[in-house]
């Protein structure tokens, strides 16, 4: 799944975070203390954050 631009129930942008998220997650940190410093504050917004899947590098590799 692609990270979508605006959280589906609140409708805070949420797209331009995520970059941002998926670096500090790779360096080791913790999930809640990256969204606390981010501003995502909101459990609609977190729950987009933590379930969502990058598929893309899996999905990119079939042609029609």
């Amino acid at each position: 799944m692609i990270i979508p631009v605006r959280c589906f129930s609140c409708g805070k942008p949420i797209s331009h975070l995520w970059e941002k998220y998926k670096q500090r997650l790779d360096t080791g940190e913790d999930s809640k203390a990256v969204l606390d410093s981010l501003g995502i504050e909101k459990f609609c917004c977190r729950a987009i954050f933590i379930s969502n899947v990058d598929m893309v590098k899996e999905i990119g590799q079939f042609e029609r």
